[in-house]
């Protein structure tokens, strides 16, 4: 053993005799040593003392710890946030604190109010959760201070001792939890950092392999950004180096997993020089040559892309890729033949193909046949990323086109008859689903027994799963054929089952399903004695105006078909009332629906007493002035039929809803003018709406 080693024992020997009169030593001595660049870095020193002191009480590890921020503050610093939420104290308050400590925990709290920020502003893979973990009642392994004495050499050694300690931490397995804290606990992401601004090369590629590996914790990761790691590693992707490039760029991947690193990265020109990457492997797309080509090359664009698909979840960085001329890039790396180059450059570009500029550009690039193709390789994670790129591009009438000309919807199909990959199934689904928009498309998954494989698929499935399933048959059955097919294969249980559930995009597309059903008469029977009206009917009361507009919607050819509708819709207590008072709605989507349902609900005359005793002649008044073509045409054709009770024709008219009906007929939408022309047929019947009318040009236009 070496003379440090044992320095560094009898060090911790004397710590635990002296459990007491340690902390304040080490806390007098900790504020002026230089190397600690900040107030925090203090805190994390006085925190690992703590740790190390009270081993002979508990010999428990630090892996809870959630911050650089002192754990005792940390739990003042919530406390004190809640009372200020609940507007009260929550306990009593502790001993008064040093303005210098408090204002080291308001730059936490502050630290942390950005990070809460950062993840509520976009709709993406944000900050993770802090781990929660207890503290684990169990000894420390030795790798643990093995660990940190190698950190101390690292701090104090000359250039061959830090290459040998890098090699001998490499040795550990880095991707144990506790081999990754024991680095940071004794300061040792600092010195890693610290190392990629020196000119050993070897040195660098030393921290960068430990930095890749114990970047996968989610704690490590905010720390290297605290620490101002990722602008270092930008500036090592312009390195001659290609190992160095690669390890920067891998690490810079595993470290962008939130929304601040990702943000780090773009205001520090990372998104241009990973682009930039890309070019290193332009030649290895022919497969018959790739003999001939350095495989660092294909390793430093691998990298590159990998990098780029952990930014590319920032929708800002997606417009720097773009910018930054990264689609043709990634349009030629998908001619390659090297499966791990094609799975991180099919995930950016199904991440970005969110973007309509980018679902215009991969049209233009030709990338959908690329896609296809990759759909019949044997590896799952490529199957699951062209799947899900396929998914958002398909949003487009002509890349649905694509999809089938290039022969994509058969190995989409067969696909569905892997279950055990739940990912990679959702992916598929997704993709079945948006490429079933298009008939010919529906046409086809039918030909491929598609439609029996997702009715089974409606039961003990995830609900990501269950969401594209439903809205693939929803889609499938606007034709005769699949529905019948569907109701055969005793989907229409299922479907009504899950009208029960919460999720909204599951209850938006389950609704549109059971009422493409409902156009069938039989199927009608079917889903009304598995009380199916109800449910829909239930829904209206549903806070999202995504779900009460799609089962209103539902529930029209549910009355159209029902062989008693009139009936049906009496015996819902309250129902009619509630859908009168939809039309008090600002969605125009809720608003349409809610008036193409009122139209059916008016056919039955005592139907149409109950709602204009509930007040349905002012409210549709109301809604005259629209200008959206969609919910002029069924206000009209509600109007039309509530005109049929009583004085309701003369009462529209002293609701000054005449006139603005005749400006509908000077709207572009063939329908609007049907539904406006009946509309004022049945109110001319009333010699004042005559007048009205007339004053209004109505025989003009």
């Amino acid at each position: 053993m070496s003379k440090q080693d044992i320095r560094f024992t009898e060090e911790w020997k004397k710590e635990n005799e002296e459990p007491k009169e340690v902390p304040k030593k080490e806390k007098a001595d900790a504020l002026p040593k230089a190397f600690l660049a900040s107030s925090k870095n203090i805190l994390e020193k006085n925190q690992i003392n703590f740790g190390k002191i009270q081993m002979t009480k508990r010999l428990e590890p630090t892996l809870n710890w959630k911050a650089t921020v002192d754990f005792k503050k940390h739990k003042s610093l919530l406390r004190n946030t809640q009372e200020k939420k609940h507007g009260g104290r929550l306990g009593r308050s502790g001993p008064p604190v040093s303005p210098g400590r408090a204002q080291l925990v308001r730059k936490s709290a502050e630290k942390i109010e950005e990070i809460l920020s950062d993840s509520s502003s976009e709709n993406e893979e944000d900050e993770e959760p802090p781990d929660r973990r207890q503290e684990a009642n169990a000894d420390l392994p030795s790798e643990y201070w093995q660990i940190q004495k190698l950190v101390k050499y690292l701090k104090g050694g000359n250039q061959t001792a830090t290459v040998i300690a890098l090699c001998s931490m490499k040795d550990f397995n880095l991707a144990q939890e506790t081999c990754q804290l024991a680095i940071r606990d004794v300061g040792g992401l600092e010195v890693l950092i610290n190392l990629l601004d020196t000119d050993e090369v070897k040195c660098k590629i030393g921290s960068l392999k430990i930095l890749k590996e114990i970047s996968h914790n989610p704690q490590i990761r905010r720390n290297i950004v605290d620490l101002g790691g990722l602008p270092v590693m930008v500036n090592i992707l312009d390195s001659p180096h290609k190992s160095l490039k690669c390890l920067a760029a891998e690490t810079i991947a595993n470290v962008a997993k939130f929304r601040r690193a990702r943000r780090a990265v773009r205001h520090h020109g990372g998104i241009t020089k990973l682009v930039a990457l890309l070019d290193c492997a332009q030649s290895s797309a022919k497969p018959a040559q790739s003999s001939l080509y350095d495989a660092r090359d294909v390793e430093v664009a691998r990298c590159g892309a990998l990098a780029l698909w952990s930014c590319s979840k920032s929708n800002a960085n997606k417009e720097a890729i773009r910018q930054a001329g990264g689609i043709p890039l990634l349009a030629h790396l998908l001619k390659t033949s090297h499966e791990n180059m094609l799975i991180p450059v099919v995930g950016t570009l199904q991440e970005c193909a969110s973007e309509e500029n980018y679902r215009a550009a991969i049209k233009a690039e030709r990338i959908i046949k690329n896609l296809v193709k990759n759909l019949n390789s044997e590896n799952e994670q490529l199957q699951e990323q062209c799947a899900m790129a396929i998914y958002q591009c398909a949003e487009d009438k002509e890349t649905r086109d694509l999809v089938r000309q290039h022969g994509g919807l058969k190995p989409l199909a067969s696909l569905l008859n892997n279950t055990d990959n739940k990912e990679r199934l959702a992916a598929v689904t997704g993709a079945i689903w948006k490429c079933s928009i298009s008939k010919e498309n529906a046409t086809k998954f039918r030909e491929y027994k598609a439609i029996e494989t997702l009715v089974g698929l409606l039961t003990d499935q995830p609900e990501e799963v269950l969401v594209n399933v439903v809205g693939a048959l929803g889609e499938c059955c606007q034709e005769y054929e699949n529905r019948v097919l569907v109701r055969k294969c005793g989907g229409l249980q299922p479907l009504v089952n899950l009208l029960v559930g919460i999720n909204q995009t599951l209850l938006v597309n389950v609704t549109k399903a059971v009422g493409a059903c409902a156009v069938e008469p039989e199927s009608m029977m079917i889903i009304d004695r598995l009380d199916g009206v109800r449910l829909l009917w239930s829904l209206l009361k549903n806070p999202h105006p995504d779900v009460k507009a799609s089962a209103a919607w539902a529930l029209c050819p549910c009355i159209q078909n029902a062989k008693d509708a009139g009936e049906m819709v009496r015996c819902f207590v309250g129902g009619l009332e509630l859908i009168v008072n939809l039309l008090k709605s600002d969605n125009k989507e809720v608003l349409a629906s809610v008036c193409a349902a009122i139209t059916n609900i008016a056919k039955d005359q005592e139907n149409l007493a109950v709602i204009t005793d509930h007040g349905v002649v002012p409210l549709l008044s109301k809604l005259a002035n629209t200008n959206n073509d969609k919910l002029r045409r069924h206000l009209a054709e509600a109007i039309s039929r509530c005109c049929m009770w009583g004085r309701n024709r003369v009462a529209f008219g002293e609701y000054k809803a005449v006139a603005p009906l005749v400006r509908y007929l000077k709207s572009n939408d063939a329908n609007v003018h049907r539904a406006t022309a009946q509309a004022l047929y049945q109110l001319s019947e009333d010699a004042d709406n005559c007048i009205t009318i007339h004053e209004n040009g109505a025989v003009k236009v």
